[in-house]
């Protein structure tokens, strides 16, 4: 069964966020999803395009989180706890974050894209050249890096794929590299 077809079934065709029937589709929920049910939810051309692009957000269409945020399904959780985030300041958000309670993983979740966080308090990840990193991204080493704690050397030139970035720290990134997870210092990696 297609994902589509599954979280139509598991939300009755409507978008999972407001409630509308019509121009649905699929949202793998960032920063990097699981993909399939348990990463992605059915929103609405109107939802989806607003928590894509904030300069669009209507806080009055996201008047419908009142219903939403007490969805049993950690994405739709996850997107509304972001989404009254990003609205506090309007007041009645705030209200409903204060009742909120999500498990400690999908908070986690919640949080992983920065949402919330004021611009000045946020982690920016940046590469030897000042190229901002996001989680997902591919880079590549540019000298050859001894592992703390084996007898691997990382070499010059490895592609490190789809690496994630350490929320406490600009400059940690972490990656496979030859099949082994390690943290990486982002001033001897470049993005790709």
């Amino acid at each position: 069964m297609q994902v589509l077809e599954q979280l139509t079934n598991r939300s009755g065709g409507k978008c999972e966020l407001c409630g509308a029937t019509d121009n649905l589709s699929v949202y793998e929920v960032p920063p990097v999803s699981t993909g399939g049910v348990d990463g992605s939810l059915l929103g609405c051309a109107t939802c989806i395009g607003q928590i894509e692009d904030p300069d669009t957000t209507d806080a009055n269409h996201w008047r419908c989180l009142n219903d939403s945020m007490w969805s049993e399904y950690a994405p739709v959780q996850a997107v509304a706890w972001r989404m009254l985030s990003r609205l506090k300041a309007e007041g009645w958000p705030q209200d409903l974050l204060d009742m909120l309670y999500l498990s400690d993983e999908t908070l986690q979740w919640a949080k992983a894209t920065g949402e919330g966080v004021a611009e000045s308090e946020k982690i920016i990840h940046r590469d030897v050249n000042g190229v901002i990193l996001e989680n997902g991204d591919n880079v590549v080493l540019i000298k050859d890096l001894k592992v703390k704690g084996s007898s691997m050397v990382a070499k010059q030139g490895t592609a490190v794929r789809r690496i994630s970035l350490d929320r406490e720290n600009a400059e940690y990134i972490e990656g496979k590299v030859d099949g082994q997870q390690i943290v990486i210092i982002t001033k001897y990696v470049k993005k790709t």
